[in-house]
């Protein structure tokens, strides 16, 4: 299981994300904001899954403050931008980036791609398997929400 931090502004795309990583098998927390994902960093995450451009406090300023916490954490930005630099100057170590629109399955198997080592192949597979009969139910849409 992987421990999730979501920050992402948008209430439909936030609450399709965290239930489809959930229904993965992953732990998910979900904010709105940067400032409300902010005190939440002292927690153990796994990743930082946010999008990056947010309310108070964008995604790459949480992500640098992340690295500040815990170098640990991988980071993956969700973002309506498909050209952002993501070099050490903007994140505290590697960082991915997805553009949106985006598919949930295509998402979570990224997720799980960060952590395939970690998981193993079974974990990961199996939170496809889960993914896909979720899909088969109607639930395969891609998201997008306003750009950032």
């Amino acid at each position: 299981m992987i421990r999730i931090l979501l920050a992402h502004n948008e209430p439909t795309v936030r609450r399709h994300l965290g239930r489809m990583l959930s229904a993965a098998g992953h732990d998910v927390v979900a904010v709105d904001c940067g400032t409300q994902a902010l005190p939440l960093l002292d927690e153990r995450f796994d990743l930082l899954l946010a999008d990056i451009v947010l309310p108070e406090m964008d995604g790459i300023e949480l992500a640098q403050r992340c690295g500040e916490v815990s170098r640990a954490t991988h980071i993956l930005f969700i973002s309506g931008f498909s050209a952002v630099p993501l070099g050490p100057a903007n994140g505290p170590h590697e960082a991915g980036s997805t553009g949106t629109p985006f598919h949930l399955r295509r998402l979570v198997g990224e997720v799980e791609a960060l952590f395939r080592p970690a998981l193993g192949v079974g974990v990961a597979a199996a939170g496809a398997s889960r993914l896909q009969a979720g899909e088969q139910a109607g639930k395969g849409t891609p998201l997008s929400g306003p750009p950032g």
